[in-house]
């Protein structure tokens, strides 16, 4: 079948991407499903910076690429192999599928499966597939998903069901914003009712990380980020503090909270904003990082305090998550209105805007933003 899709052919074009027009909204050639595979009408795809990080060249993946990797959409067909999904049910996307076999996966940690890295890495699906053509050649998969298209064919391992009456523009930011924000904070840092919780970086997975904090029960939230509008937005979400980021930032938060913060969450994929999770994270504390800086980025710890002050640093993929555990908790907190995540959701556009609203993502002036089919 025929596809309307996002292609890049080459990473690192210049900005503004509204004139390079990096992405292009061309019509694919789509096979019908493989064994354990699923084709999935997409109903709406948000535009998140690991996606940037690739147009960008920050996170280099083979090329050429159909792009996006956060969605939910409608299951039109299975394939072989494939008994517990059907026509119509809805399903969010998850970026890492889980073999179920290796060591990570029985282990009870799927965002580590090693043929899901293997396979997200060459571009391909997890049985090794490219289920995408153009000008008769294939084209790679972003991450098993290749979200920014009118339909696509994933690994059933790529997906989890949800009920029908969740809006399917809130459900497509459960699969990395909420799962890599909420998780961070549920998972990774298991964050206990009244400790104290920073977010450094207030972008989709940071606002996400913040109303995750506030929804287990934190006592004191602290909002960082550079931009004042956001710190402003993090502030109605429910922070109880607010800092601007900048040289002074350590020092400021340090005296406010008494000399640091229990547990410091960094989504910013900045090396700079990592060193200042570092530097506010207490005696005895915790600092988690879910940002995905480029490859080459390295931090350097004054080692002493490891040993010292009993610090821990985490790396948090995905959370930490185990989506189908997690992704149903998450959506019953937000049907509660815990989890506010709509609010999360502030441009909604066609796909021939993609350009234009990874611009608004470039430049801060969105924090999720959705293309709609």
């Amino acid at each position: 079948m025929k596809t309307r899709a996002t292609v890049l052919e080459r990473m690192g074009c210049a900005t503004p991407y509204a004139e390079s027009r990096p992405l292009q909204v061309v019509e694919l050639d789509l096979d019908p499903p493989g064994p354990g595979e699923v084709l999935v009408k997409i109903a709406a795809a948000g535009l998140c910076h690991s996606d940037l990080s690739v147009i960008d060249g920050n996170r280099p993946r083979v090329m050429p690429m159909a792009l996006g990797h956060e969605a939910a959409g409608v299951v039109v067909e299975t394939g072989p192999d494939v008994g517990d999904l059907v026509p119509g049910d809805h399903v969010v996307m998850v970026f890492v599928p889980s073999c179920g076999h290796c060591l990570p996966c029985a282990t009870g940690r799927p965002a580590l499966c090693e043929p899901a890295a293997a396979a997200n890495g060459a571009g391909t699906l997890l049985s090794g597939a490219r289920r995408l053509h153009w000008k008769g050649a294939p084209i790679n998969h972003h991450l098993g998903v290749s979200a920014f298209a009118e339909h696509v064919v994933a690994s059933r391992r790529s997906l989890v069901k949800i009920d029908r009456d969740i809006p399917l523009e809130h459900a497509a930011l459960f699969g990395c914003a909420v799962l890599t924000g909420v998780g961070a904070v549920v998972n990774t840092a298991q964050v206990k009712a009244g400790m104290s919780v920073a977010v450094i970086g207030l972008g989709g997975v940071g606002m996400a990380a913040l109303i995750g904090a506030l929804a287990v029960g934190a006592g004191r939230v602290i909002a960082v980020d550079l931009s004042p509008e956001r710190i402003a937005f993090a502030r109605q979400l429910g922070a109880t503090d607010a800092f601007e980021a900048g040289p002074a930032a350590a020092e400021a938060i340090r005296e406010a909270t008494g000399g640091g913060v229990e547990i410091v969450v960094e989504t910013a994929g900045a090396i700079k904003a990592l060193e200042l999770a570092y530097k506010i994270t207490r005696r005895g504390g915790t600092t988690v990082t879910a940002g995905l800086p480029p490859p080459d980025a390295k931090l350097e710890i004054p080692a002493v305090s490891l040993v010292a002050e009993e610090r821990t640093v985490k790396g948090s993929y995905i959370g930490t998550s185990v989506p189908l555990r997690d992704l149903p908790r998450y959506l019953a907190l937000y049907r509660q209105g815990r989890l506010p995540v709509d609010r999360l959701l502030t441009h909604r556009l066609p796909l021939e805007d993609i350009n234009e609203g990874f611009d608004r993502l470039r430049t801060g002036q969105a924090i999720r933003q959705i293309v709609m089919f």
